[in-house]
């Protein structure tokens, strides 16, 4: 051939190459998903290089590999590839290398590197490998293959040195998407993270554009408040257009204009305005009161771009301290009722040259009896409600027979004068509980006067319990009017019953009865709760106490001797206030049990494995930590109860917490009795119900599963299963006949985070099929819920 033929075929090889390269690229630039993009690359590369087969694995963190993509393969050579014995070795080793890899046989290079021989699903021969990088990180490897011998067979399927560039260029390319793909979700995981501490934030929170001088958004709890002053159904326009009806009132009751509070003015010059209380006022009447801070924002040039507004409703604060001035006065009131009447029979008594019948001397004689101990016990639910406040009431339970506390609170309701009949149905047979005798009498005690208040006299007040759990409900319930139930939500809260309007028909008293029974029993480690139906349909409350811990069987004769000794059990402590921590180690160690506390939460999942703790007790609300996230450090690390405590009795938080897998919450101030008490029933609950009972075998068709001996065999025949593969199995099995989704497989088996990488599933879940001869396009073990799951079949021992 001509030099000048040649030259041009050259030219003409370039210009087709550097076109398919601008082609691929276009191609893949169309793409959004990262394992989409990601194909595309692979399969360019395979395509410009003529290489029968094509592989990229990705890396995580920590360097494993967490996913896996394949070109120019049936799915079986795929999942063969990823399962192939000692396969991780020779990935391991490839990826320890930090420049493209081409050798003429993958056969012979491993033998010349000592490797084991692999018995890859496809024909080892020319091989050619690259690391894919990004400013010095290995995110991943990309790989290429063709078969041991060419179509003429001799080896001219070789990669060349054009293909070796070619796919150094790919991988460079699939390293700036990975990177890019990466960092966005890291992006998109922050700006989440703040919109949801934001968004729930408990103080109100307004940013104003302080170019266009509109509001640019504005948290749930800034809605809550514009909503206080212009109605629920008001807008973001409303409150904006009510901005100059609004009139300022300082905390000493003076009205200011907007610009002497210092708001205007500050917020102008863009200076930050610090805890400005005022009184927000709109001429219908409606108002807020509110601690005003705000904080301008500049841009990198300097100058004012946005500033941010936050409102503290302090609104709460002042109907707490109206309410104990109410309640004062109510206390005092029904003080000075009995005491007037003491006196006056006292006087009546004593009265010079009176002539008193016997009788009617026995009566002032009772009155003074009878008006004395009124005033012992509205005493004594003063005192009981001061140490439920700060955390110091304390009881001693000991092993006791719920029927006898119920028949000791009956009668004492009997002798105080109750006209009610008792129904008192609680079997001899129940489990005994761990109760302070006078403390739960007291509190059931109240509980029946209450009910009566709201009973006619002809009504009877049915007590009764039954098991829940490991704990034992004791429920009041009275027939009548009941209460009302827009009441209900308040019944147990200090200075209720002087929180709001008293309506004519209802009963007398201060209504700390119920406060001290909700204080009793969470000190018990209990909860407790009130019903109400409709009106004439009565009144029902309920509570728990925890069962008697049963550690014997019964079978198990017991030892004579007094003497025994018991491991402490090890609790962890995590809470960031020095005082606290000590407060709740000394408290922990006082009731019997070994406390490793920390105040530094990055030593938590370190003490997890080393201590290995029996349950986790962690301050949930911590500067700079989310408590929900270290939660599912500690259950990843560890099957163990966590109770989380918090000086912020936020509903939301307590649900979310209980909801993704906390086991208690305390509410601070709380006394050391109720710390343990919590602790106690939540390492019942862990020993008795944490895990899930062993099901029975399981049998469907050939496929048979011996959960004892840990056994999967197929038509007789024992099949092999690694302990993931066996470990996904059991889960499905166990739960036959519901749908498991990719989170939940990925959160029970691996204990990653449920918006992990699915893939893992799937190819586990290929490897089953191929182990249990499960045809994949018409299975009959593990059936697909199309982008939700799997399930297995109810087997025969189910049906």
């Amino acid at each position: 051939m001509e030099p000048l033929e040649e030259l041009t075929r050259e030219n003409e090889a370039l210009r087709e190459r550097l076109s398919r390269l601008s082609e691929a690229g276009r191609r893949i630039n169309e793409r959004l998903e990262l394992d989409e993009v990601l194909q595309e690359v692979l399969d360019a590369a395979r395509a410009l290089t003529g290489a029968r087969y094509g592989v990229i694995t990705l890396l995580d963190e920590s360097a494993d590999a967490e996913n896996f993509l394949a070109s120019g393969m049936t799915a079986e050579e795929a999942e063969g590839m990823w399962c192939v014995p000692d396969g991780r070795r020779f990935f391991e080793y490839l990826s320890r290398a930090s420049e493209p890899l081409r050798v003429p046989s993958l056969t012979d290079h491993m033998r010349d590197q000592g490797l084991p021989e692999l018995h890859l699903p496809i024909p080892a021969g020319p091989f050619l490998a690259a690391p894919i990088e990004h400013r010095g990180e290995r995110s991943g490897n990309i790989y290429l293959a063709n078969e041991a011998n060419g179509a003429n067979g001799k080896s001219d399927d070789e990669f060349g040195r054009e293909d070796e560039e070619t796919l150094v260029l790919f991988a460079a390319q699939a390293a700036l998407v990975i990177a890019n793909a990466r960092r966005r979700r890291a992006e998109q995981r922050a700006q989440a993270d703040l919109e949801a501490l934001v968004g729930t934030s408990p103080v109100g929170v307004v940013v104003f554009d302080a170019r266009r001088g509109r509001v640019a958004s504005l948290n749930r709890e800034a809605r809550r408040i514009a909503g206080d002053l212009l109605g629920p159904e008001s807008s973001v326009e409303d409150a904006l257009d009510a901005l100059d009806a609004l009139s300022f009132r300082r905390a000493e009751g003076r009205e200011v204009s907007g610009d002497e509070t210092g708001l205007i003015e500050a917020l102008s010059a863009g200076e930050p305005l610090w805890a400005e209380e005022v009184a927000l006022e709109l001429p219908d009447g409606s108002n807020v009161t509110a601690l005003l801070n705000a904080a301008p924002i500049r841009s990198e040039a300097g100058e004012l771009d946005s500033f941010v507004v936050t409102l503290q409703d302090l609104s709460p604060r002042h109907e707490l301290e109206r309410q104990r001035a109410d309640f004062l006065g109510m206390a005092s009131h029904e003080l000075r009722l009995p005491l007037a009447s003491i006196r006056g029979s006292a006087t009546a008594l004593l009265e010079e040259g009176s002539a008193l019948d016997p009788v009617e001397a026995r009566q002032f004689q009772r009155i003074i009896v009878e008006q004395a101990d009124r005033m012992r016990g509205l005493i004594n639910d003063l005192l009981d409600v001061a140490l439920i406040e700060t955390g110091a009431l304390a009881v001693s339970p000991e092993a006791m027979d719920a029927a006898r506390l119920v028949e000791e609170a009956g009668a004492a309701f009997l002798a105080a004068g109750g006209r009610n009949g008792l129904d008192l149905d609680v079997s001899e047979d129940l489990p005994r509980v761990m109760a302070d005798r006078r403390r739960i009498v007291q509190a059931l005690g109240n509980l029946i006067a209450y009910a009566a208040r709201y009973a006619g006299e002809a009504s009877a007040i049915r007590v009764s319990a039954v098991e829940e759990g490991m704990h034992l409900a004791l429920s009041v319930a009275a027939q009548g009017r009941g209460v009302p139930p827009e009441r209900l939500p308040h019944l147990f809260r200090r200075y209720a019953r002087a929180s709001g309007e008293v309506r004519g028909d209802e009963p007398d008293g201060s209504g700390l009865g119920l406060a001290v029974c909700k204080g009793i029993v969470e000190a018990h480690g209990g909860r407790i709760r009130a019903e109400s139906g409709a009106a004439g349909r009565g009144t029902r409350f309920s509570f728990t106490i925890p069962q008697e811990e049963r550690t014997r069987s019964a079978a198990m004769p017991r030892r004579r001797s007094r003497r025994r000794s018991r491991k402490r059990i090890r609790i962890l402590v995590l809470d960031d206030d020095a005082q606290a921590l000590r407060y709740v180690r000394d408290a922990l160690a006082g009731a019997g049990y070994e406390p490793v506390a920390t105040g530094d939460p990055e030593d938590v999942p370190r003490l997890v494995e080393e201590e290995q703790p029996r349950l986790a007790l962690m301050n949930l609300e911590m500067p700079g930590t989310d408590g929900i996230d270290l939660m599912r450090g500690v259950l990843q690390r560890a099957r163990v109860p966590v109770v989380f405590f918090s000086a912020y009795d936020q509903q939301e938080s307590v649900d979310r917490a209980l909801e993704l897998g906390a086991a208690d919450y305390l509410v601070k101030p709380f006394g050391p009795t109720e710390l343990a008490a919590r602790v106690r029933a939540a390492l019942r609950r862990r020993d008795g119900t944490w895990q899930s009972p062993q099901p029975g075998p399981y049998k469907l068709g050939d496929l048979g599963i011996d959960y004892d001996e840990r056994r999967v065999s197929v038509a007789g025949v024992q099949v092999e299963l690694t302990a993931i593969e066996y470990a996904v199995l059991f889960e499905l099995s166990a739960n036959a006949g519901r749908v498991l989704t990719h989170a939940q497989l990925l959160q029970r088996v691996w204990g990653k985070e449920p918006d992990g990488d699915s893939g893992l599933v799937r190819t586990i879940v290929n490897r089953l099929r191929r182990k249990l001869a499960d045809d994949a396009d018409n299975p009959a073990y593990i059936l697909t819920q199309p982008r939700v799951g799997y399930r297995m079949p109810k087997g025969e021992e189910y049906a």
